[in-house]
């Protein structure tokens, strides 16, 4: 499905019923609200990771502008402050009141503008493996990948994170995918996961470009603005936004709001690694009274 948002036509998906059948009444469920990694990847990341949730929450998925099955728009439109926007134009659309939004990786950083640039918007916000400022810990981050890859992977991430940053060139590209990615996880990830998966290139280029916003942004002073519950989730051997990010974002938050999980022998996104720990936390965030 389709709609109309900010000048182009955002492609989004629906699980589950909004009211669902109660004795003598329908009750209503929140809207859960899934921000996809990438840049350049879609909602099909999620799926069926967190569809166990739908019991609970009725889950609506969201490919960014640029990204999956959504229009491009004007590159100049790829930030985050657009991202963000679209996510509060999109839920005007479609008559979502006080979503629990959740995003991870750059979903979560789209999340972060979304709320710092429309507190009191989110009923609750849901932030796994992500970073709330660019090219954060980066030694860190080759360091956690020389551990899990070896030096050849290591050799690697220190060549693309610190040397040729925002550009590499084609074989660094290939090595990555083909070396580097396989550590994200622990647990491998299934093949098809990425076959399904549409995945826009000029969107992460751009973003990562020389000088594009990867490299330079900070919510970190907007942070305090954020005015609802926040769950704060991360791998402790995450190699991509390494657990201290984590703890730098929950540090920052107004601490009667945020609620801060650090999950042992995880990596990236924590779903792949632990699916039950990590939807345990969310459905209890989900369904813990504001």
């Amino acid at each position: 499905m389709h709609v109309s948002v900010n000048g182009v036509r955002l492609f989004f998906d629906v699980e589950g019923a909004k009211l669902v059948p109660d004795g003598p009444s329908m009750r209503e469920k929140p809207v859960l609200l899934m921000l996809h990694g990438g840049p350049g990847a879609d909602h099909s990341i999620y799926r069926p990771a967190y569809s166990a949730l739908s019991d609970i929450a009725q889950i609506v998925y969201l490919d960014h502008r640029g990204n999956g099955r959504s229009e491009d728009g004007p590159r100049e439109g790829w930030t985050l402050a657009q991202w963000g926007d679209d996510v509060r134009a999109f839920c005007d659309a479609l008559g979502i009141i006080d979503p629990i939004v959740l995003g991870a990786s750059f979903g979560g950083m789209v999340a972060l503008a979304y709320a710092t640039r429309h507190p009191g918007h989110a009923s609750k916000l849901v932030l796994v493996s992500t970073a709330a400022a660019g090219d954060e810990y980066l030694e860190r981050r080759v360091e956690l990948f020389e551990r899990f890859g070896g030096p050849e992977v290591g050799a690697l991430a220190r060549r693309r994170l610190l040397e040729q940053r925002g550009h590499p060139d084609q074989a660094s590209v290939e090595a990555w995918a083909r070396l580097a990615m396989p550590h994200y996880t622990r647990v491998p990830r299934n093949p098809d996961m990425g076959r399904r998966a549409i995945n826009r290139p000029p969107v992460l280029q751009w973003f990562t470009r020389p000088d594009g916003e990867s490299h330079n942004y900070n919510f970190f002073p907007d942070l305090d603005r954020i005015q609802c519950p926040t769950l704060v989730l991360g791998g402790e051997d995450d190699p991509m936004h390494p657990i201290e990010s984590q703890a730098d974002i929950a540090a920052a938050l107004p601490p009667h709001l945020v609620r801060f999980e650090r999950f042992a022998d995880c990596r990236h996104a924590c779903i792949q690694d632990a699916p039950e720990r990590t939807l345990a936390a969310i459905r209890n965030f989900i369904l813990r009274p504001k």
